[in-house]
Parts: C-alpha cells; sequence; structure tokens
C-alpha cells in the first residue's frame, strides 16, 4: 500500500500524458483514420519480396532482389529472433497505445524519467516533459513517417536517465536504465540520431568529471562511468545481431569509403559520403531564428497559395505563381518545418545560463552550441571540414541540419533546471531580478524588434533559387511581383514574431507572481505548463493535422497493379528486372510492389551500385528513352547493344515507358543478356577507377573485367561456343539455382549485384565467387554439365544471436540482484 501511495503522483502524470497523446490526434485516432506518409509507403514496396517469402516459407531472408537490382535487408527489414522479446518490452512500455499515440507518449515519458532521475518533483518533471516532447520537429518526423528516427528520439532521455542516475551513486539503477533504454535505443536502427546523442553524453560526463575533482571524488566518478559503460555494453549485445550487420553493410554502402579516386578529391571524405551530400540540407545561420520564431523562414516548403492569411496581402494577377511557390524562403533545397523549442523555454534557457551554478550549465551550452555550428553545414564549412575530416563517424551522416536535435534537448533540460532552482529557491527571483529582464530583452525584445523593423534584420525574403527562377518572368512583372512577395512573407514573418513576443510576456507575467507571492509554486508551473502546451500544440498542428489523416484501407491496401504491371506479370520468367523510366527511378519504391527493380529509394544504397547509377546507369537512361521515341516503339530499331550495355548487363528485361494522360506501357527488351553467361575473356586491373572506366569500353556479352584480387577466384576464360548455356532453374531471393553447361568451361557472369557474404557451390562443393563488372557476381566453372547454387545466409547471424541470448541472461541476473537489494533496504528499514 505504502508503495502505490509513492508511485501514484507518478502514475497519474503517466495516465495524463497518455490523454494528451490521444488529444492531439483526435478525432483521427477515435475514427481509426491514420497517416498515410511517403516514407512508409515506400518501405512497403521495399519490403514486399521478403514479406511474401516470410508469408510462403515462415523463414525470414537476408537479401532481397526487389531494390537497386538487389541489396542485403540489414536496414530496409533489420528482423532476428533475439530481439522478438526486446520489441514485446518495447509495446509493453508504449502501453500498447495506438499508432501515431504511442509516439507522442514515448517522448513525454522518456524525458519525464530523465527529470525524474534529476530528482525533479512530480509536476516540474511534467512540465518539462511537455516542452521537449512538443518541440516542432519531433511531430515533423512523425508527419513524414521517420518513425525510426522517432523512436531513437524518444528512448535518448531515458537512456540518459541512467547515465545521472549512475552519477548521483544509485549505480545498480544507473546500470538497469542505462542498459533498458540503451537496447531500446539500438533497436530503434536509426545511428545517426543515437550518434548525436553521444556529443550530448560526453559533454554531460566531463560536467560530472570537474564536478568529481573538485569534490575529490574520483573514486565515485570511476564507478558510475564503469556502471554507465557496463549497462550501454549490454544494451549494445542485446541488439548485437542488427549492429553487426549494419556496421558490415556500411562498408559496402554509400557511408563507407569509395574505392574511386574522383577528379573532385576536395569534396572526397576519409570515409562516408561526399562533402556536397553531407551539407546539402544544412541550416541557414538567419534560420537558426526559428528556434525563437518559427516562421522566421515561412514554414514547410508547401505551395504559398495555401496559406489564408498569406494570400489575403497576395495580389490576384499572381495567384497562379504562388501556386507554384513554396511558404518557406530559406536556402535548403526544401523542409518540413522548422525547429522551434518554444519562445517561453528559450528566455529560461537564457536565465539559466545566468541563474542555475555548476559544470552541468556548462555542458548543456557548450552542446547546443556545437549542435547549432554544426547544422549551419555549409554556412560553415571550415568548422564542418573539421569534424568530417576527423571525428570518427561523423562524415557517415548527412542533412547537418538534423542535429539540433541536441539543441532541442539541451534548451529544454536547461529550461528546466532554472525552473526547478525558482521553484527551489523563490528567493533568486529578486536576489537576481536583473537577469530575468536580461534574458526577456534577449529573448521578447529581439522578437518586438524583428516584428517592427524586419528589413533591418533580414535582408531578404527570397530565397536565392527563387531569384533565379523569377528571370524567367517578363521584366515588366518581376518588380510588383517581387514587392508583393516580399510583402505576403514579411507579414507571415512578424504575425509570427508577435506572436513569440507575447507568449513570453505571458510566461514573464507568471513568473512575476510567483516572486510577488501571488502564485504558489505549483498553480505557476501549472500556468506555465498550460502556456507552453498551447503555444507548441499550435505550432505543430500547422505541420501534422488532422487533415492528413485518412482511412486505414487506403494505406493499408496492396499496391495498385496497373495494366503495365499485369502486362509484366504475364512473363513467368523466375528472375528479371524493370526499369521505370515514368517515375523518379531512384527515389520511388513503388515499382518494388510487383517488380525486381534497378531504381528504388533508401539512403543507404550500395555504393558501388551508386557509382555504377552515376557513371552509367543514369547517362543510358538519358539515351534510352529519345531512342524509344524516335523508334516509335519499336526496339528492333534501337540500337541496344551501343546505348544501354549496363541495363543489359543487369537484366532489364522490361522497361516502363510514359504516355500522354499519366499513363504508362511496358516495353521488353530484346537486348539483355538474361540471368548469366559465359564470357570469353576477363581483363583484370589494379584499381576501382581502372575498372569502372573498362567496364564502358568493352563488349559486355562476350568480355567481362575485375579486379586483380578475384584474380584466384575467376582465374582465365575460354572463348564459348554456341552450345554453352546457363539457365536458371529455381529462384529464391537468397537463393539462386542453375544448370550450367559449356565445353570448355571458363568464367561465367550473373546478371546478381556482389556482396562478400553470398558462397557459391559447384554440384555441391563450395568455390569462391569472385566480382565482375564492378558490380556483379562471377564464378569459373569447369567444363561439362553443373548444377551451380548461389545462398546467402549469413553465418555471422547465428553468431551474433548466441551473444544477444547471454546478454539477456546477464541482464537478468542484475535485475533480480538490484531486486533483491531493494527488499533487504526496505526490510532494514522497517
Amino acid at each position: 500500500m505504502e508503495t502505490l501511495k509513492k508511485y501514484l503522483p507518478d502514475l497519474l502524470v503517466v495516465v495524463v500524458f497518455a490523454i494528451i497523446s490521444f488529444a492531439y490526434f483526435f478525432p483521427a485516432d477515435t475514427e481509426g483514420r491514420i497517416l498515410y506518409r511517403h516514407d512508409a509507403s515506400a518501405g512497403r514496396g521495399a519490403g514486399q519480396e521478403q514479406n511474401e517469402y516470410h508469408d510462403r516459407t515462415g523463414k525470414i531472408t537476408r537479401w532481397s532482389n526487389s531494390t537497386f537490382s538487389g541489396m542485403p535487408t540489414y536496414q530496409t527489414a533489420p528482423t532476428y529472433k533475439s530481439t522478438s522479446f526486446l520489441h514485446q518490452v518495447i509495446r509493453a512500455y508504449h502501453l500498447w497505445l495506438p499508432e501515431n499515440v504511442w509516439y507522442v507518449f514515448a517522448y513525454l515519458l522518456g524525458f519525464y524519467i530523465l527529470l525524474r532521475a534529476f530528482d525533479f518533483r512530480q509536476s516540474l518533471a511534467a512540465l518539462g516533459s511537455v516542452i521537449w516532447a512538443f518541440s516542432s520537429y519531433f511531430f515533423i518526423i512523425i508527419a513524414a513517417g521517420h518513425i525510426w528516427k522517432v523512436m531513437a528520439l524518444a528512448y535518448l532521455p531515458p537512456m540518459i536517465a541512467g547515465v545521472v542516475l549512475s552519477y548521483r551513486k544509485k549505480y545498480l539503477w544507473g546500470f538497469i536504465v542505462t542498459a533498458i533504454f540503451s537496447a531500446f535505443e539500438v533497436a530503434a536502427n536509426h545511428v545517426q540520431m543515437t550518434y548525436y546523442f553521444l556529443f550530448v553524453i560526453f559533454f554531460m560526463i566531463i560536467a560530472y568529471l570537474v564536478e568529481a575533482i573538485k569534490q575529490k571524488n574520483l573514486k565515485h566518478f570511476g564507478k558510475a562511468t564503469l556502471a554507465c559503460a557496463a549497462g550501454a555494453l549490454i544494451g549494445i549485445m542485446l541488439n548485437i545481431s542488427n549492429l553487426y550487420h549494419t556496421w558490415q553493410y556500411s562498408q559496402e554502402s554509400m557511408r563507407g569509403k569509395s574505392e574511386l579516386v574522383k577528379k573532385n578529391t576536395a569534396n572526397q571524405t576519409n570515409s562516408g559520403l561526399d562533402r556536397d551530400y553531407i551539407t546539402q540540407w544544412s541550416y541557414g545561420v538567419d534560420e537558426t531564428w526559428t528556434l525563437l520564431v518559427p516562421n522566421t523562414k515561412g514554414g514547410a516548403s508547401v505551395p504559398l497559395a495555401a496559406n489564408a492569411k498569406a494570400m489575403e496581402k497576395a495580389d490576384p494577377n499572381f495567384m497562379q505563381i504562388y501556386q507554384q511557390m513554396g511558404q518557406y524562403w530559406g536556402e535548403q533545397p526544401g523542409t518540413s518545418g522548422p525547429v522551434y523549442v518554444g519562445a517561453f523555454v528559450l528566455m529560461l534557457f537564457i536565465l539559466g545560463l545566468f541563474i542555475v551554478k555548476g559544470p552541468l550549465k556548462w555542458a548543456m551550452l557548450g552542446a547546443t552550441v556545437l549542435s547549432i555550428l554544426l547544422s549551419w553545414g555549409r554556412n560553415l564549412m571550415p568548422f564542418t571540414n573539421f569534424f568530417i575530416d576527423y571525428i570518427p563517424m561523423y562524415s557517415k551522416f548527412r542533412t547537418v541540419a538534423s542535429i539540433l536535435v541536441i539543441a532541442e534537448f539541451t534548451i529544454p533540460l536547461l529550461a528546466m533546471l532554472t525552473l526547478k532552482k525558482i521553484v527551489d529557491e523563490p528567493e533568486i527571483l529578486k536576489r537576481k531580478i536583473k537577469f530575468v529582464y536580461i534574458s526577456f530583452g534577449l529573448t521578447a525584445g529581439v522578437a518586438l524588434l524583428f516584428a517592427i523593423m524586419p528589413n533591418v534584420f533580414f535582408s531578404d525574403f527570397i530565397s536565392s533559387s527563387e531569384m533565379q527562377a523569377l528571370k524567367s518572368i517578363p521584366a515588366e512583372y518581376i518588380g510588383p511581383l517581387e514587392s508583393n512577395l516580399r510583402s505576403i512573407r514579411e507579414n507571415i514573418f512578424t504575425s509570427d514574431c508577435w506572436r513569440s513576443f507575447w507568449i513570453i510576456v505571458i510566461g514573464s507575467f507568471f513568473l512575476f507572481l510567483f516572486k510577488a507571492g501571488k502564485l504558489k509554486a505549483q498553480y505557476m508551473i501549472g500556468a506555465i505548463t498550460l502556456l507552453c502546451l498551447i503555444d507548441m500544440w499550435q505550432v505543430n498542428k500547422r505541420y501534422l493535422n488532422d487533415d492528413m489523416f485518412v482511412e486505414q484501407s487506403v494505406r493499408e491496401q496492396a499496391q495498385p497493379m496497373t495494366a503495365t504491371d499485369k502486362q509484366i506479370l504475364q512473363d513467368k520468367s523466375l528472375d528479371y528486372r524493370v526499369l521505370n523510366l515514368s517515375t523518379n527511378t531512384f527515389n520511388e519504391n513503388e515499382t518494388s510492389y510487383y517488380h525486381k527493380s534497378i531504381g528504388g529509394y533508401h539512403a543507404a544504397k550500395l555504393r558501388r551500385y551508386q557509382e555504377l547509377i552515376e557513371a552509367y546507369i543514369s547517362p543510358e537512361m538519358q539515351k534510352l528513352m529519345p531512342a524509344i521515341s524516335t523508334a516509335g516503339g519499336d526496339m528492333t530499331k534501337v540500337s541496344g547493344d551501343s546505348i544501354f550495355p549496363i541495363l543489359n548487363m543487369l537484366n532489364a528485361k522490361y522497361f516502363i515507358v510514359p504516355l500522354q494522360g499519366n499513363q504508362t506501357v511496358a516495353i521488353q527488351n530484346p537486348y539483355v543478356y538474361g540471368n548469366a553467361w559465359f564470357v570469353d575473356k576477363v581483363d583484370y586491373v589494379d584499381n576501382a577507377n581502372q575498372e569502372i572506366d573498362k567496364v564502358g569500353k568493352i563488349d559486355l556479352r562476350h568480355e567481362a573485367v575485375a579486379d586483380s584480387k578475384f584474380k584466384k577466384q575467376l582465374g582465365q576464360s575460354k572463348p564459348q561456343d554456341s552450345t554453352s548455356l546457363v539457365k536458371i532453374t529455381s529462384y529464391e531471393p537468397n537463393k539462386l539455382c542453375y544448370d550450367v553447361k559449356s565445353a570448355t568451361g571458363g568464367v561465367v557472369v550473373f546478371s546478381e549485384i556482389y556482396y562478400p557474404e553470398w558462397t557459391a557451390t559447384i554440384d555441391g562443393k563450395p568455390v569462391e565467387l569472385g566480382r565482375a563488372n564492378y558490380v556483379l557476381r562471377a564464378l569459373n566453372v569447369a567444363p561439362g554439365s553443373h548444377k551451380v547454387v548461389l545462398t546467402f545466409y549469413p553465418k555471422s547471424v547465428d553468431q551474433t544471436e548466441t551473444i544477444a541470448y547471454v546478454s539477456y541472461v546477464i541482464l537478468l541476473l542484475v535485475v533480480l540482484l538490484t531486486v533483491y537489494i531493494e527488499r533487504k533496504k526496505e526490510k532494514k528499514k522497517l
């Protein structure tokens, strides 16, 4: 009974969190409507082949041929038996709440656990949870369907709570909490978010080290650090199957170092992505003011005409142009919305810099400044280059603007430490009232100046790309259009400036009432909670609202099968590929739902395949469409062997071609090489540059090129005659069987993507695969008739699964030990 009474306030807070989460999505959650997200729908196409395989066999395939001509499923569908129990625990942590609702609930609960670890009272911890969870970016990524990112961000605060508990001398609980939520975090499978928060943890540990040195208590620091490290290690080991194979795949993916030496070497990194790609989405320096005023750059890249308030100032003569222009006028290629942390929250953060004492404050400030500087990316290239070149793993992640998630954590945390200081020491507002005024001036004052004199602080309300596009408009219209557009956007900006100003005024008013003794602490906390909730709720509804929800059947229904799909599927051949020329080929997975696609959509495709796209596939596609059009669709009149040999070697048997009226038609490619073929000759080269260059200079139907490191596996081929034959006899995504016949023997090239863990047997005897033509599998076969089998059953999966199960046992033993010790303490008290 005493235990229930002790934790009843916490339970009530959890119930309130569930209510808030349901309320945000009302009425969609009660009507059974769901979000239709591009990333989620794209994932369905990419995962269709492995889903069908699992439904048919009950087994998991680690390879799929549905996208990019074939790739591992380590990142598209990371499923391992060892994590099935972990996922059950995660669902219980979410209270089995419905989709979307549990995302917000997990945000709220995670930060609440963190603040309780800091020993915050329940009401303050609940307020902190609201101001963190309702940061705009967290809702924007829900709308975008970045659910792995949502999960990763939701589990980071409670993971850090384990660190806090450890350094508060609660070592066993620190170990357990760190282990459990590290396991949750890794299971979320968004390495970039986890990596970014390692900077936060690093700053916090430095702060605890400084404190330990001051207190001459390094022994405690060592114990706490060991507890955190051990907990994190267990969390990692529970997910070792996923982590190991993600690491292994990264070596072969775009996130690994290219073997090519490119002409623009300054753009290359020591490992990972090119600098331009990493910094493509960089937050603007002046765009950082969105932390205070959400519409500093107009919001999201949605049609300007969709903003009814903005259109009140629109010139009717330009309405057609405004239909095509976006609300966002920053320098990023596009955005789903700004990073807004709450105007009054930002004021509390600044106030905390003056009144909160201790190294943790400086850790929060350091992490905040670091995240802002790194978010600028190409706008602060010397600093960005330093991290790309010298900080491990930093070059493996793109969209540097997303590192602002650090500021979205540190700003609310220091804001809450500030409020805790005020509530615990009410007299501090009297003693340090000047700092309240300074903080007010640096936030509300700045917002007021922006509202009154926007043109003084912001040079323009039209982006450079828009200015370039406007040059195509007749000269006599450019002046009036630019003037009207600036007026519209200035109004959007200043309206939000006034909004932020008044929110800070109201929040400051509550502080002054508390200072004057007119408002009790609990009422002040309640008033600020309501203010911040209303403020951030309204902003979030701009980017995640009820209009975005659809009936469940819309998203869950099978990908509609077009007449073109039906036409292609009449071909019952075991294995062939489709190139869709009617869409953005390398930015969609819809084609993959029914076909094995040359294209696809994934942020970390195989590196060599991406390089093949850039060097050959994209140029061939550009030549292909005009050639088909000129020939009137008659492929016999198209010089296929010379125009698109790479597509032929990839077995692109069908091209989906666009017609008028959004219609398409399938055209069969008579020039494909098929599933596999003997070559007369193999040319060996010394490096990747020579290899990819040679691919475009030889007759790939009769000749192959390979890196010299595969000379042992492939040897030399021999001229073939018309009796040489390779025929596929059985197809599964992870197992391909062939009948091979040749009088002379030699090298067989398969139209399948090479990956190190593929294995081969000839007549049941293991042989080594080689790589040919930059991306394909190849094999040396002796004269005569043979059975060749290619399989993808990575042995490393079994090994990592064993490690995971051992880690479960260790964690369980520590939990039982902790419960035993806690019970002994309770008995002693009695």
